[in-house]
């Protein structure tokens, strides 16, 4: 493939800034990590789309105005092999721009004059299958473009002043900055001088060795099209470009690129549209099927994300219920939860179909199980218990994972191969599961405590004379919960309260305290040893030992056992978010595939 001079100069640049790179990088214990995205190298690989010009001569208004006539409908399913299995193009397009960008899709920027003579800038959203395309076509059209994202601030300050020097250039990197992305072209142009600055720090070699990354996956884009299916499972796949010359895969492909330079439209659907029919027809015996659309679904439709919205409403009208207790509420509510279950569960299923694995590996697949598991568990006791604030629990849990799961930048949303250490042994779904259902259970009995602890401080407020349940706590049995509820009002509901409180804090006792002899045994399986003061062992100890000071408080304790009760909840749940997600993000440790 041709580069330009810039392109040549990256090369060069990145090259020797690699060390720097590597010595940024944390190791994890051999087989302890997931593995990392495959970054392949173009060297002695023939774009499977024609040679690539050395300039583009597209404007961006003209490639924005092409993209839209273009219909890649035909190629997003297509199978490909990329990282250690088969996914499909959109899959591979969408994962590919977030690593470059930063963002879920890449966006041109404008300029336009208004009626005032003003400048603004006008954002032109590209689809993700489109930019991955179009980079391995038409690649010298980003080198002058926002492409690279450069999340940490002084990095991409540093960058810009090189690039816009001089007190009158304040405005246009301000502008730049607000991008949060640079050029190929001024990585090639600065990188070099930062990196020899003597201001480089951890945060500093992590943004330099994400623009290394990022640009070789930028200049290396033609040797992920791994496109082409062996004639057996145990074989790699292969580039169109290894196929006999003139075959019917080779010239659909050198059509599609000839047209996509030439912006016809009509000619790259034509392409597009024999590619379509050419690939799968190449050793179909080992191409995916039915898996293929199912991807294709799951990325488009965001299922997890519908039923974080459907949580949320049934949590709205089950809150509404527990205040005014309409039934109809009550109704509404229970039967967009089950919605919301329905909806979650398929979404869960369909990502261990697609990464042929049980999928609760990583931080974001853990947070799709833990809320799944809340919500069921949680409609189960409502089911069982006949309390209606069991399912209020369930769709406030369910609501309040996934938004944190699908709204931030949590790992592992990218469907990947699961790290080396976590196939050693059957123990660790059941381990994992176990855990996972503890910190539901945990999770459900933070949203009751709140109920509790609510009711308990407005009725006060509302009624200083009210006294609440201490009189009929105080003298409960080893539970701490009289058999006799009062008879109505205020200490009627925090008497429930509490009853379903401790129900839930008692399950999640005693499922935590498995989940961690289930996890030692694991260990002794796969690394050896039971114990070994791991942070999230310690902390996951810590965790069980909190519900165990609340097992004790409820026998030996008189008083409003159940206000007490509900303080050492919050306690509870703070440390499991902890040992969740601070020991997993924050903390080095055996663990750091978590």
């Amino acid at each position: 493939m041709r580069h330009t001079r810039h392109t040549q100069w990256i090369i060069a640049l990145l090259v020797a800034l690699s060390p720097l790179a590597i010595a940024s990088a944390q190791t994890a214990p051999a087989g302890n990590s997931h593995p990392q995205r495959e970054v392949l190298t173009a060297r002695g690989e023939t774009n499977p789309f024609g040679e690539a010009t050395p300039r583009s001569v597209a404007t961006v208004q003209q490639k924005y105005d092409f993209a839209q006539k273009v219909n890649l409908r035909p190629l997003r399913d297509l199978a490909i092999y990329h990282s250690g299995r088969v996914k499909i193009i959109d899959s591979l397009a969408r994962e590919t721009i977030g690593d470059l960008t930063g963002r879920k899709a890449y966006q041109d920027i404008t300029p336009e004059t208004d009626a005032d003579g003003k400048t603004k800038y006008r954002k032109l959203t590209h689809d993700p299958v489109f930019t991955f395309i179009d980079m391995i076509i038409d690649p010298a059209y980003y080198e002058d473009k926002p492409l690279l994202g450069v999340s940490y601030l002084p990095l991409r300050e540093a960058l810009l002043e090189r690039e816009f020097p001089g007190a009158d250039k304040e405005e246009t990197r301000e502008s730049w900055k607000r991008v949060g992305r640079v050029t190929p072209a001024m990585v090639a142009r600065h990188i070099e001088a930062l990196g020899s600055s003597g201001k480089l720090n951890e945060n500093v070699l992590r943004g330099v060795n994400r623009l290394h990354e990022g640009v070789q996956i930028y200049l290396n884009a033609p040797a992920s099209l791994k496109l082409v299916p062996a004639d057996s499972e145990e074989k790699a796949w292969l580039g169109v470009s290894t196929l006999p010359a003139g075959s019917p895969a080779q010239a659909a492909m050198l059509e599609f690129g000839k047209a996509w330079r030439a912006m016809d439209a009509a000619g790259v659907n034509a392409a597009a549209e024999k590619l379509a029919t050419v690939l799968p027809a190449i050793h179909p015996e080992f191409y995916p099927g039915a898996r293929r659309e199912i991807e294709l679904q799951y990325n488009l439709r965001s299922p997890f994300e519908w039923g974080m919205w459907l949580y949320a409403f049934s949590f709205l009208a089950l809150v509404l219920a527990f205040g005014t207790g309409r039934n109809w509420l009550r109704i509404s509510g229970t039967v967009l939860l089950v919605g919301a279950i329905a909806i979650h569960l398929i979404s869960f299923a369909a990502r261990c179909y697609i990464a042929e694995r049980y999928s609760i590996q990583n931080q974001f697949e853990s947070m799709t199980g833990v809320s799944l598991f809340a919500a069921v568990v949680g409609l189960a006791m409502m089911l069982f218990k006949r309390q209606m604030i069991f399912a209020a629990a369930a769709a406030g849990v369910g609501f309040l994972v996934l938004i944190a799961a699908t709204q931030t930048e949590i790992p592992g949303k990218e469907i990947n191969r699961e790290a080396a250490i976590l196939n050693t042994s059957i123990l660790l779904k059941y381990h994992v599961t176990t855990v996972l259902v503890s910190y539901g259970l945990i999770s459900l009995g933070m949203i009751v405590s709140l109920f509790y602890l609510g009711t308990h401080y407005v009725s006060r407020l509302r009624s200083p004379e009210v006294q609440t349940m201490t009189a009929v706590t105080a003298s409960g049995g080893g539970t701490g919960v009289s058999s006799e509820a009062p008879a109505g009002g205020v200490a009627r509901v925090l008497h429930d309260l509490d009853r379903a409180h401790l129900t839930i804090l008692q399950l999640a006792f005693w499922t935590l305290g498995v989940g961690i002899l289930l996890g030692a045994w694991w260990a002794d399986h796969s690394w050896g040893r039971w114990w070994a003061f791991d942070p999230k062992e310690t902390w996951a100890l810590v965790t069980w030992i909190i519900y165990l000071i609340v097992v004790h408080v409820r026998v030996a304790m008189s008083g409003n056992r159940g206000l007490v009760t509900a303080w050492l909840s919050v306690v509870g749940f703070i440390a499991m978010l902890w040992c969740y997600f601070g020991v997993n993000l924050l903390l080095p440790g055996l663990h750091a595939y978590a």
